[in-house]
């Protein structure tokens, strides 16, 4: 949630940069929202004015009571104070239902990091890695998964619909070997703290980290309960610290979490529907950390490095992006992506998002911190990563590695976790 503050006083960088992610709705959004602050600050300052009027005749009343006088035209003029009190009070509710309801549709404010630009204009920052030389011409991921027997497309369709994949025999194990190959790394090399988090969560937790109420259509819920189906696990995991003061001495929290995925959306617009490259469930290891605010920037390139190694054990070549202000998520403040190349469909694939939230998503949630254990609190910084997501890496995998007998060699990374070293054909 944005803070006014920052565009009371005509702040005209913010709202430039605002601007920059080339939507006019969000202008009008703001301008409402200021004009409704700025009623809300009015209506607020006239009851205090009349309640210290209330004070002071209130003690006159008393006064003359004591001494015997008649406080009739007194007691008559605090009956009109009170009802105007009542109904500045009921205004002020309407215009701070209204004001909260403009706030929770206007995204995040870009970094000044963030280029401009629309979807497609991002700077590549970094390459890692070679892509893979055949000798036969590569076959995507759906021919060599079935061929395996580890991929079956058609019976997941006829079990839950498309774009809910069905993984087989070592193709199962594979899916699991790389959730545990990277919950053990950042874990024991990254100092993150483990967490398995309920696969559900309720309106208030979406609210928080920014998926509601723009993206309400997108979600899977339940009824009666108004639940939803985690679509990431920043979800619960942000949702850890909702309405709490965190001790700043504690600061930075780190957090890793293993959901399977779930989202409307996957399959929208007849885009890349194919396979696995766009599905409703997919499971997916996320990071999550709270940290200061003077410390969010240097953060979020640890977090992007801890995402980065997770593809350099893999040995898939990859590349670094960072997106533009056209091309941010709601909450984002700066966003890097991280594209392995997959050689049967000759493209980069998004396998991951690292992103600072700034404050964003704490003013939302309530979570604040005291910078020495004591103080005013004041909003930590949020920030979270993909570290990372399997359907594409398991995408890669089989593409990247697969060899002209229609075998896939695995990275060695994996071999302890997926108790062999080649996804044969049986």
């Amino acid at each position: 949630m944005l803070d006014l503050r920052a565009f009371r006083s005509g702040a005209e960088d913010a709202r430039e940069r605002l601007a920059r992610r080339g939507d006019p709705e969000v202008l009008d959004a703001l301008d409402r929202a200021l004009a409704m602050d700025a009623r809300r600050r009015e209506f607020i300052a006239e009851v205090e004015v009349l309640k210290a009027r209330r004070n002071d005749v209130s003690k006159e009343i008393g006064n003359r009571k004591r001494e015997g006088e008649d406080a009739a035209d007194l007691i008559a003029d605090m009956q009109e104070v009170a009802d105007r009190i009542r109904a500045l009070d009921a205004e002020l509710q309407a215009v701070e239902s209204g004001l909260q309801d403009d706030l929770l549709k206007i995204p995040n404010v870009p970094d000044d990091r963030v280029p401009a630009g629309g979807e497609g204009e991002f700077e590549v920052v970094q390459e890692w890695g070679d892509r893979p030389a055949f000798d036969f011409e590569p076959r995507p991921h759906w021919d060599v998964g079935s061929e395996l027997g580890i991929l079956d497309l058609e019976r997941g369709a006829r079990i839950a619909g498309s774009g809910f994949p069905l993984l087989m025999g070592a193709g199962a194990r594979l899916n699991r070997g790389l959730i545990a190959f990277m919950l053990d790394l950042h874990t024991r090399e990254h100092g993150y703290t483990e967490v398995a988090p309920p696969f559900l969560t309720n309106r208030d937790c979406l609210i928080g980290t920014g998926q509601l109420p723009k993206f309400e259509d997108d979600q899977y819920r339940t009824d009666p309960d108004d639940l939803f189906l985690v679509p990431t696990a920043e979800v619960p995991v942000t949702n850890l610290h909702r309405d709490e003061i965190l001790d700043g001495q504690d600061l930075p929290l780190a957090y890793v979490a293993y959901t399977p995925c779930f989202r409307r959306e996957a399959g929208a617009a007849g885009r890349d529907t194919r396979g696995l490259l766009r599905v409703h469930q997919f499971d997916k290891v996320e990071l999550v950390r709270f940290t200061r605010p003077e410390d969010s920037a240097a953060e979020l390139e640890l977090l992007t490095r801890h995402a980065e190694t997770v593809l350099e054990k893999l040995e898939l070549p990859y590349r670094r992006i960072l997106l533009p202000a056209g091309d941010l998520g709601f909450s984002n403040a700066i966003t890097y992506d991280l594209e392995v190349w997959s050689a049967g469909v000759q493209r980069w694939l998004e396998v991951s998002s690292c992103s600072s939230y700034t404050a964003f998503q704490a003013r939302r949630a309530d979570i604040r911190f005291r910078p020495d254990g004591k103080g005013k609190p004041a909003a930590v910084h949020t920030l979270n990563g993909s570290a990372v997501a399997l359907a594409r890496t398991l995408v890669a995998l089989l593409e990247n590695n697969q060899q002209a007998d229609g075998s896939v060699l695995l990275p060695e990374v994996l071999h302890d976790y997926v108790r062999q070293e080649r996804l044969t054909i049986s």
